[in-house]
């Protein structure tokens, strides 16, 4: 499906497609969290409670996967979804499955060195568009969805 790029809205003209996106993001990310670690819990189980024995890289496997399917699947995680933001690339589109697996190596590297996932923190609180890290090198941003009607 071909998609008509409209841009970026901008933060100056259009501040309410960028209000209160940071605290959105904590939300949605732990709503995320939780459902992560719920497949999590259900594959250790499923595995006879083997999969105790590499549970932290399940847990990160798990949430690779499922932010890339859901943000690839409709350019949002359920989380996000649930806040009502969504991801868009630097041309306004919604995100591909190739920008959202971008995406997704982005978080997953921040979220490994926690100085790169607290200068991220840190520019979405401070910066116009609120965009993290992984966002400001893919030129993507998160915004508040546009009303259907």
């Amino acid at each position: 499906m071909e998609q008509t790029a409209w841009h970026l809205p901008h933060p100056d003209t259009q501040p309410e497609f960028y209000a209160d996106i940071p605290v959105k993001r904590l939300i949605a990310w732990v709503i995320d969290s939780i459902l992560i670690g719920v497949v999590t819990l259900f594959l250790v189980m499923l595995t006879g409670f083997l999969g105790l024995f590499f549970l932290p890289f399940l847990f990160l496997t798990v949430g690779f996967f499922y932010r890339w399917m859901t943000i690839a699947g409709g350019s949002a995680t359920l989380g996000m979804r649930l806040v009502a933001i969504e991801f868009r690339d630097a041309e306004g589109r919604l995100f591909d499955g190739q920008t959202a697996g971008l995406h997704t190596l982005g978080y997953s590297i921040s979220f490994a060195f926690p100085v790169l996932q607290l200068i991220s923190v840190v520019m979405m609180v401070a910066s116009p568009r609120a965009q993290g890290l992984t966002d400001q090198v893919l030129g993507s941003v998160a915004i508040n969805r546009r009303a259907m009607g």
